[in-house]
């Protein structure tokens, strides 16, 4: 069993992923020794494919809290689109509590249209997204760590709450985007770790410089950077391909395997363990020091295993 204190598994939840799949992901995720399993939190298919199903993503969390002992356990990310500040910051404790003190809040806020509409969520525009966001991290930090918190913002208002119990520990928030100003400076203040997404390794030294910026403007240290990317693993080539076969059948995708991979070798990891820690190798050097490799064949365990490798 490796000890891989870098590598984290992702799930795309919102695609039919099952309460019995979860609970595989998550034993074969502890068993490879990953750092943590983090999932998305969204309510319909980014796919737009509404025949899929989601189960929420912070129940999922609490309940996988209680069956694993040693994995980090968190969203990637959770909208304030979805739920009052006061609500997702309780959810939170109590996986944080049920787990031990393992888990960590991805946040950012919302973008997709659909499920809002489906689900009757406002969906403001993206200027009064971020104002929201702002309020909501605020909130959430200060209920964590203050006795009582007074607040009157634009779209929250909060007299004397004395939320408890807190957290075990420090609950760490992971922002993330493309570090452009707005949401740069927001995770400079809050976050504990900016992600970014399907970056090429250029991508990544452009987004990690202005953050670097943020931060040194805040009076802060840089904060460390991650990535969120696709990855397919094989032990030979022919199993990178036969699986990226199974994806491409179920997302529609178009082509030829081969046609399909090339295209993503610039911003995926993608290959044999050794040509993937390569590449991971590349994204350290553009200044990456953590990585949430999304896994999308949730049916099956053994790409997780082989996530365990990497080093």
């Amino acid at each position: 069993m490796a000890n891989n204190d870098a590598i984290n598994l992702m799930i795309e939840g919102q695609e039919s992923v099952t309460w019995p799949q979860w609970v595989a992901l998550a034993e074969a995720a502890e068993y490879a020794g990953l750092q943590g399993l983090f999932r998305s939190d969204h309510y319909a298919s980014v796919q737009g494919r509404t025949e899929r199903s989601a189960l929420d993503a912070w129940s999922t969390l609490a309940a996988l809290a209680a069956l694993t002992d040693t994995i980090q356990l968190g969203t990637m990310v959770s909208p304030a689109s979805f739920r009052h500040p006061s609500v997702l910051a309780k959810q939170v404790v109590v996986a944080d509590h049920v787990s031990g003190g393992r888990v960590e809040l991805g946040f950012g806020a919302g973008w997709n249209e659909l499920e809002h509409t489906m689900y009757g969520f406002d969906f403001a525009d993206l200027g009064t997204r971020y104002d929201v966001m702002a309020e909501q991290i605020e909130i959430i930090r200060r209920q964590w760590t203050e006795e009582s918190v007074d607040f009157d913002g634009a779209h929250y208002t909060l007299a004397g709450c004395e939320a408890r119990p807190k957290p075990l520990g420090h609950v760490p928030i992971i922002m993330g985007g493309q570090a452009q100003p707005r949401g740069a400076a927001l995770a400079a203040r809050w976050a504990d770790e900016y992600n970014t997404t399907f970056p090429s390794t250029d991508a990544v030294r452009e987004r990690k410089a202005r953050l670097d910026a943020a931060c040194e403007e805040a009076g802060r240290d840089p904060l460390p950077m991650s990535i969120m990317t696709g990855c397919i693993l094989g032990e030979t080539e022919a199993d990178v391909h036969a699986r990226a076969e199974r994806i491409m059948a179920w997302s529609n995708a178009d082509g030829s395997a081969e046609e399909w991979l090339a295209g993503l070798r610039h911003e995926w990891v993608v290959g044999t363990v050794e040509q993937a820690q390569a590449r991971l190798e590349e994204y350290r050097e553009a200044g990456i020091s953590r990585f949430f490799l999304q896994h999308q064949l949730h049916d099956e365990t053994d790409m997780v295993a082989l996530m365990g490798q990497l080093n």
